[in-house]
């Protein structure tokens, strides 16, 4: 390979399964791919089910975080691409036995895939010639093929590939192969972490933040603004709408009794966010809910937030306990930024003693008598876009 230059390996996973719109969603990869590398100029290769970026080295790191923040693959790895000859194979195995030994491993074994049958050596001869070759080059470095520190692998296709550490890749679907769906992200540790698993499944998104100022600040809502400028980099871009709700929640003080206020207060946001949603062409609301979480989110309370939904309401949190959406917050980066000490509206203006279980026939009777058409209407005028 030329000098300066780096060829990576991504592994697709989930895509492999799709059969006959297996090639859709590829086309969607690679535009993702483009979209994320744009003026970098490293190019995505697909040859027979394999993906391949190849750019120079100036641009791998970046090349790299793109692949750490991809929805889609399973995993990717940077490989050594040689010419097919056994000795050009050979030697590059050393180097890649040498690199393991570098990083610390004291033990190998080696997996070949020979797709093209006219190369010389089966994969069991060229296994031997190579493990043969590294243990005389690197005396230290052991075979272990039951339980070795590394595996080095070699594919033998239009042309050869050698690599040894394989990173993992966040699975799931392309972004844009399942529809568009606006997420209500609050400041909180729960509903960035719902986006980032819908964009697994392939969901493109749109978010809006219902925002309560001066009971909630500036700082509140820029904390929303960089939670959803963490997401962009998971989901191609991110549009958020921020609706001031101030007035609704007002006339909710004044008017409802205290003990409904949050299921009132979560009704007006579904009712709001479908209209959002609409006019951003999204086919359903997300949550960061959770069953059982917080006092809004009993099943009968859930019944009747969702009641003034006019889109399907997916909730992919509902079946995680706080330590497992911890978990995933902190792996994907949202953690710090969801515990700065800024809370949103729904958190300020929590009943003391909320009701538990909400009939929605009594929900929607108070609902009713707030009158908060001509307020919601007014709020969506003066909605804003980051």
């Amino acid at each position: 390979m030329t000098p300066g230059k780096r060829t990576y390996l991504l592994k697709l996973g989930e895509l492999t399964l799709k059969r006959g719109n297996k090639h859709v969603f590829e086309k969607i990869l690679v535009r993702n791919l483009s979209a994320m590398l744009k003026g970098s100029a490293a190019q995505t290769i697909t040859h027979d089910g394999r993906f391949f970026i190849r750019c120079t080295g100036e641009v791998s790191q970046r090349v790299e975080d793109t692949l750490n923040h991809l929805p889609g693959i399973t995993g990717w790895a940077k490989v050594c691409e040689v010419e097919k000859s056994v000795n050009a194979v050979i030697e590059a195995c050393v180097k890649e036995a040498q690199l393991c030994v570098e990083g610390g491993s004291r033990s190998f074994k080696l997996e070949t895939r020979r797709t093209d049958k006219s190369f010389p050596l089966r994969s069991y001869e060229l296994n031997c010639m190579a493990g043969n070759a590294i243990c005389e080059a690197l005396p230290d470095f052991r075979v272990d093929v039951h339980k070795p520190d590394a595996i080095i692998r070699v594919e033998i296709r239009e042309r050869a590939y050698i690599y040894g550490a394989e990173k993992k890749g966040l699975r799931g679907l392309p972004v844009g192969t399942a529809g568009r769906g606006l997420l209500l992200l609050s400041g909180g540790i729960d509903s960035p972490v719902a986006g980032f698993l819908m964009a697994l499944r392939g969901m493109s998104l749109a978010a809006v933040y219902f925002h309560s100022y001066p009971y909630t600040s500036d700082d509140a809502k820029q904390k929303v603004i960089d939670l959803a400028a963490l997401l962009r980099s998971y989901t191609l871009g991110l549009k958020l709408c921020v609706i001031s709700f101030t007035a609704v929640q007002q006339r909710i003080k004044e008017y409802a009794p205290e003990e409904w206020s949050t299921v009132l207060l979560r009704m007006a946001m579904m009712e709001c966010a479908s209209s959002v949603a609409h006019y951003h062409k999204c086919k359903c609301l997300i949550t960061g809910e959770s069953l059982g979480q917080v006092a809004s989110q009993t099943i009968e309370n859930l019944t009747c937030s969702e009641s003034r939904a006019q889109l399907p309401v997916f909730r992919p949190l509902i079946g995680f306990d706080k330590e497992a959406i911890t978990k995933k917050a902190v792996e994907i980066g949202s953690f710090p930024i969801s515990i700065r000490p800024y809370d949103d509206c729904c958190a300020l203006f929590s009943p003391a003693h909320p009701v538990l279980r909400g009939n929605t026939s009594t929900a929607a009777q108070l609902y009713s008598e707030l009158e908060l058409d001509e307020i919601l209407h007014d709020a969506l005028q003066t909605r804003e876009y980051y």
